[in-house]
């Protein structure tokens, strides 16, 4: 009986030894596999939240798809985490939020989401060395600020500006047009580049309005406007602003099109217009586009993140994932996740993306970047064309 005890007494010993003996071997590979944090940035609160999400969501996508890959960086095995934070889409609170990203010590950014918060927090990542690729901002400023660290994957404002100019006058035939922006950097400077390219190409501005991106009414401004007569009116901002002001054109017997960016394009303007929003009344454009083969890789994709998150892809999470995952080929390919290591590598990347060739110009900004159109009809977006 005693020694059939200290035999029992031997095994169960053996086997916590044993035991030991695993967790001590999995705690050491646990240690030995090195956490590679890329966050990303947008507006997750406030009006703007719908895109913030989205872009996230793209991601999210890239860091789950790095991940079940499995990556292995200069010999070893990394784990990827999305360190994923709000700005709300406000320049104070993405200048405070780059300085948690950069006292944390990330690997790089993803990020921000508006032109307004991108470029000042931009500042703050290339005093730390940091890369930082934007999925969404357009503003020219982010990538003429001479920041080595500054990058995006969709064309700038200049480019929106001239093409959404050149469809106006030459499809459109809209020749008087009345432009109102939000006073943002992103509506500022978007309905810029647009007037410039409306007057080289023959139109005319008959009215230049300003309001901002938290207004609600717009009565003095669109009765300002009709009296102008104009053929289109073109709006720099986003839907929250311009779902209510074409609610308000409708009040005020003011059928005219609407003509923006990318900041009112997708289906979430149609619900802000309290439905008043007329087929083919509205046309805006967004920065990227495919064709041809590369559609079936985009229908995939937007298929794949339906399935995932349960809803629809917006606008930009598609860039969200080509920049996440243009970052961790940086990485793959430096041999390192540090930033000063893979930034040099970075700046020369070619990727074949969702969203078509991912490589950037000596400004950071993206090679060739191509300019979809969109118009509505029962309330949900349409293809017209894309180009360059």
């Amino acid at each position: 009986m005693v020694l059939a005890r200290i035999a029992m007494d031997e095994e169960s010993m053996n086997k916590k030894i044993i035991m030991a003996a695993v967790l001590s071997t999995l705690a050491g590979v646990a240690s030995s596999q090195e956490v590679v944090r890329i966050a990303h940035v947008a507006g997750l609160t406030g009006p703007v939240a719908y895109f913030g999400k989205d872009t996230e969501n793209g991601a999210r996508m890239a860091i789950e798809a790095l991940n079940a890959r499995g990556v292995t960086i200069g010999g070893k095995k990394v784990t990827f985490q999305l360190v994923a934070e709000d700005d709300a889409a406000d320049p104070k609170q993405a200048t405070s939020v780059a300085q948690k990203l950069v006292d944390a010590k990330v690997n790089g950014v993803i990020g921000h989401q508006t032109s307004g918060t991108t470029i000042p927090a931009s500042k703050i990542y290339n005093t730390a060395g940091i890369p930082q690729i934007s999925h969404s901002s357009t503003s020219p400023k982010y990538t003429q600020q001479g920041f080595n660290t500054a990058f995006r994957v969709i064309a700038n404002d200049v480019q929106l500006g001239q093409a959404l100019g050149r469809y106006a006058t030459g499809t459109m035939k809209a020749k008087r047009v009345a432009v109102v922006d939000d006073r943002t950097a992103y509506g500022q400077g978007l309905a810029t580049e647009f007037s410039r390219s409306l007057q080289k190409a023959g139109g005319s501005v008959v009215a230049r309005e300003f309001t901002n991106d938290k207004a609600t009414d717009f009565s003095a401004i669109v009765t300002r406007i009709r009296a102008t007569k104009p053929d289109l009116v073109f709006f720099g901002g986003m839907n929250a602003t311009a779902g209510p002001m074409l609610r308000q054109m409708k009040q005020l017997g003011m059928n005219v099109r609407m003509m923006g960016g990318d900041g009112i394009c997708s289906d979430e303007i149609y619900k802000l217009s309290g439905g008043t929003m007329a087929d083919g009344q509205v046309v805006c454009a967004e920065a990227g586009g495919v064709q041809g083969d590369a559609k079936a890789g985009m229908d995939k994709f937007r298929a794949d993140y339906k399935k995932r998150f349960g809803i629809d892809v917006q606008i930009n999470a598609p860039y969200a994932y080509d920049a996440t995952m243009a970052m961790a080929e940086a990485m793959v390919k430096a041999g390192s996740a540090a930033p000063a290591k893979y930034l040099p590598v970075l700046a020369k990347i070619q990727y074949k993306g969702v969203t078509g060739p991912i490589a950037f110009d000596q400004r950071g900004d993206i090679r060739d970047g191509t300019i979809t159109l969109y118009t509505f009809k029962g309330g949900k977006r349409s293809l017209l064309t894309v180009t360059k």
